[in-house]
């Protein structure tokens, strides 16, 4: 991804000082306005998750604007994959780099984080105060007996290019295996599931022959796992919580939701179980990426405040990585132990995802729920139907179940 490495060739612009992105691919300087104007309007449009943003970015700055060209494009989407974090949020980063340096890259990154994140927290608001109306409570029920099926769609469909990759890069019985193990320990063991995945990167990079010397990076995540049980006060619990789904949710989307869950219901019980599927249906239904969901956690925890905290805790770390790696990307993807890493890490996060809609499910209370549950898992993996429209759906089923006299879960 670099001007002097990779496919793409001497394609970035610099100034006298090396700083990079002053300029686009082809031309005048790219101002602050336009990146704030088109970065937020694709966080405003951006329904649907990682697709849409990949989409809409293309759209964007390779075929409207060609800033950059499409090999280049394509390049960052597989370096944002190695990551951990939010990949389509990196993405959305890094194309603001790419055209207006480091400060293109903190307006446009915030352009397309904020819009989703006063949305989601108004709805927090909504969905969380004291007693809402009966059919704000019915449509929470509804779209939240929906989201153990999104789980599920949202595993389903990363199955295939991990298979595929397996048998070029890893075998099909290790890649089973840390599938199988992502999936159980999603359902069990909750807040430690970010050693297991590191556990299973690490050792793939073993069984691949990755000398020792080189495994050391794709650990650093350990020694923050290390202070877990440190700190007191809410608010740095919050930021504990939203550090690991930030920086240590390899492959990010749903795979932090078991660990949320955990966090947020079981060890320090800010929600309860029907309010964390409320807080994750929100994540999906609303524009940005799915990793907004933590804000909805903030808020049970700590009002606007916790929102916000968690929303900037969450996210730095993928500023980071562009603000201070993007010029390493092409090195990133060539790295063989980074790549045999996420050879182990990524089919566990996959069964992360898979994983996690047993507790979701779990938390369920009524017949109908289930029902509800039934008719999403039929639109998301038999009629393909999108998450979102599955989602509000699922919202209205609840509303008209309860207001004809069904009951609320307890």
């Amino acid at each position: 991804m670099s001007g002097d490495s990779g496919a793409t060739g001497e394609i970035r612009a610099t100034d006298e000082s090396g700083m990079v992105g002053d300029r686009g691919v082809d031309g005048p300087a790219v101002g602050l306005g336009t990146v704030l104007k088109e970065w937020g309007r694709i966080g405003c449009l951006g329904f649907g998750g990682p697709p849409a943003h990949i989409a809409l970015l293309r759209k964007l700055c390779v075929e409207d604007r060609k800033w950059l060209d499409a090999q280049e494009f394509e390049d960052a989407i597989a370096a944002c994959n190695l990551l951990p974090g939010p990949a389509s949020t990196q993405l959305a980063i890094f194309c603001a780099w790419r055209v207006r340096g480091r400060v293109g890259a903190l307006v446009g990154g915030a352009a397309f984080i904020v819009p989703g994140l006063i949305v989601i927290l108004a709805l927090a608001v909504l969905f969380l105060r004291g007693d809402p109306p009966t059919w704000v409570k019915a449509a929470g029920a509804g779209a939240g007996a929906a989201v153990a099926a999104v789980a599920v769609q949202a595993g389903v469909s990363l199955i295939p290019a991990g298979w595929r990759r397996a048998l070029q890069q890893s075998s099909r019985a290790r890649w089973m295996l840390y599938l199988l193990l992502g999936t159980v320990a999603a359902a069990s063991i909750g807040p430690w599931l970010v050693l297991l995945l590191i556990a299973c990167g690490i050792g793939e990079a073993i069984a691949q022959r990755v000398p020792a010397s080189a495994r050391r990076g794709p650990a650093l995540g350990l020694p923050l796992l290390a202070a877990a049980g440190l700190g007191g006060g809410v608010l740095l619990s919050v930021a504990w919580v939203a550090m690991k789904v930030g920086a240590l949710s390899y492959g990010g989307g749903f795979v932090i939701i078991p660990l949320m869950r955990a966090d947020a219901v079981d060890h320090y019980h800010w929600m309860t179980g029907a309010q964390f599927l409320n807080a994750v249906a929100l994540g999906q239904i609303t524009p940005g990426p799915v990793v907004q969901t933590v804000a909805v956690v903030g808020y049970a925890a700590a009002g606007i405040g916790g929102g916000l905290l968690a929303s900037a805790v969450a996210f730095s770390p993928s500023f980071a990585f562009i603000l201070l790696g993007a010029d390493h990307f092409g090195q990133l993807r060539d790295n063989r132990a980074v790549r045999a890493f996420l050879d182990g890490a990524g089919p566990a996060a996959i069964g992360a995802i898979l994983g996690s809609a047993i507790p979701l499910a779990l938390t369920l209370s009524q017949v109908w729920q289930y029902c509800v549950l039934a008719g999403a898992a039929a639109l998301l993996l038999a009629l393909r139907r999108g998450p979102v429209l599955t989602l509000l759906s699922a919202a209205a089923v609840g509303v008209v179940i309860v207001l004809a006299g069904g009951p609320l879960p307890s």
